[in-house]
């Protein structure tokens, strides 16, 4: 068999049930845009399903995109090793054409350590998304979303951390005239947000958001003799804030959905795309953004976009979900709690029933490297279910070595694109200079007012300037007599404070006109 026959990809053979050889499985290419689902418990094979995928696609000129949780898929960007038991695995599957290859890997990092950096704004992952990650309450959530409408409407770039909280300090100090347009802004709830911003950036956030940002393009590259890119994204230190690399990942699937334009059910998919711990995603999630999930797998199809998730447990992908996978690959699962044998049940149940055995004896029983398998296949019924051997890998099983990582790095298409930062005016120096502008106004008002304070009182200081004529000793006197060892009366007080009010409200009013008419 190949890897790749007439659109199909080889996954592996299966057997019945007295260890016979029966059939090659494979997946229909055209079928990849219509998602599928990886489970398995640990130690079982899932993160070699998914490397002979990204090969498979790869080889077929589709674009990957998938995370490396425990650091091990590096080695799929380099060539494969001999050994014993990959070998026997080929020949008692009748894969002939078993061979040794390297693929074109671009490695990703958010923290710019082991891949080029990978950066969105604060606009682009938008308040939904960014609300999830801080796990604001409502009230929270709902400050986030005022903020982002005053920014869009004050023509405020919000690109990172500094820049929302810039915006926050903005509402905080205007927040009774902004709560009048759109509705409470608590200093409790702008505090709570501050304090989890803090949170975020000792956690690493600060690093995803700002400049330059990724672009989708750079993840949909093919090289000269027509294979697919993989995007590996290191995931391994990432994982130490599951919240984050879950919230990156739907922000990237909803990026895709966005830019990417329809192309109905194209003959292969534009790019596939692997979420690995999709459990993480799901996680104390609350409705609105499950249902963001779900529209998203199922409408991002249309775009030509597969999405297969991986997890140890079906159980961990809401119903809704599951239902959208047509592609299955389910590696063994333990049966010893009553929740692990609904897990079971539930895996054995989304499959087409094979009369041969029972799927949900045969999930308990499986080896490492074996699978239940269920594909689409004609007219996208999903095919019945079979107990696979998958086939071995062809690039290398476990990590590559720091100096292959560097290499790779150097050589890498996209070398030099996003590994500096990019820090242009923003929210946080247009609303900074705008706050010095009517410190300096202030200021220039305080010194024309004492300036006028002294030129008014001169006149009283004896033995001051030229001798008054009698006018001058007239208006002097009215003056003097006017006050009370040379002090102001409590009008004149009242009036000048007055005047200063009317000054400073004057001055915020310019600087609110100016940020964006904040009072339409």
């Amino acid at each position: 068999m190949n890897m790749l026959s007439d659109g199909k990809l080889y996954l592996g053979t299966s057997r019945k049930p007295d260890d016979t050889i029966n059939k090659p499985e494979y997946l229909e290419l055209k079928f990849g845009n219509r998602h599928g689902l990886i489970t398995g418990a640990t130690g079982t094979g899932k993160t070699i399903s998914l490397q002979i995928l990204a090969e498979s696609f790869s080889n077929a000129g589709v674009p990957v995109f998938c995370a490396d949780v425990k650091g091990d898929l590096s080695g799929i960007a380099a060539m494969g090793e001999y050994k014993d038991f990959l070998e026997k695995r080929a020949k008692t599957i009748g894969f002939d054409d078993y061979d040794f290859q390297e693929f074109p890997v671009i490695f990703w990092d958010l923290f710019g350590e082991k891949g080029h950096r990978v950066r969105t704004t604060i606009t682009e992952m938008g308040p939904l998304l960014l609300a999830r990650l801080m796990d604001a309450t409502d009230a929270q959530e709902g400050v986030i979303n005022i903020a982002f409408k005053i920014a869009d409407e004050g023509g405020l770039p919000l690109l990172d951390l500094k820049d929302l909280r810039a915006m926050l300090n903005y509402m905080a100090q205007n927040a009774s005239e902004l709560s009048k347009q759109f509705g409470l802004i608590s200093s409790a709830s702008i505090a709570a947000i501050q304090r989890d911003l803090l949170v975020l950036e000792q956690q690493g956030a600060e690093q995803f958001f700002g400049e330059p940002a990724l672009k989708i393009s750079d993840l949909m590259r093919t090289t000269n003799d027509g294979r697919g890119a993989i995007s590996v994204l290191a995931a391994d230190k990432l994982m130490m804030n599951p919240r984050l690399y879950g919230t990156f990942l739907l922000w990237l699937l909803s990026e895709l959905f966005e830019e990417l334009p329809e192309v109905g059910d194209p003959e292969k998919p534009r790019l596939v795309f692997f979420f690995d711990e999709a459990h993480l995603l799901f996680n104390d999630a609350p409705r609105v953004l499950v249902e963001r999930v779900e529209q998203v797998v199922r409408l991002i199809r249309s775009k030509g976009v597969g999405v297969f998730f991986v997890t140890q447990n079906p159980m961990d992908v809401p119903e809704t979900v599951l239902s959208q996978l047509g592609n299955r690959v389910q590696h063994a699962l333990r049966a010893y709690t009553p929740r692990e044998q609904k897990a079971v049940r539930t895996a054995a149940d989304t499959f087409r029933p094979n009369p041969d055995f029972s799927a949900a004896e045969t999930i308990t029983n499986l080896g490492t490297g074996e699978a239940l398998v269920s594909t689409l296949e004609g007219k996208g019924i999903p095919s019945v279910v079979e107990r696979t051997l998958m086939r071995p890998p062809s690039s290398r099983i476990g990590p590559i070595t720091d100096s292959e990582r560097q290499k790779l790095l150097a050589l890498s298409p996209v070398a030099g694109i996003y590994d500096e930062d990019v820090d242009r005016q923003s929210a946080y120096e247009i609303l900074n200079q705008k706050a010095k502008e009517l410190e300096e106004r202030q200021k220039a008002e305080e010194k024309r007012e004492l300036e006028e304070q002294e030129k008014e009182t001169r006149w009283t200081l004896p033995g001051f300037g030229d001798e008054p004529d009698d006018d001058d000793r007239r208006t002097s006197t009215r003056r003097t007599s006017s006050r009370s060892s040379g002090r102001q009366t409590v009008l004149e007080a009242a009036m000048k404070s007055a005047a200063r009010s009317v000054a400073s409200s004057l001055g915020r009013a310019i600087v609110r006109g100016i940020l964006g008419s904040l009072r339409r």
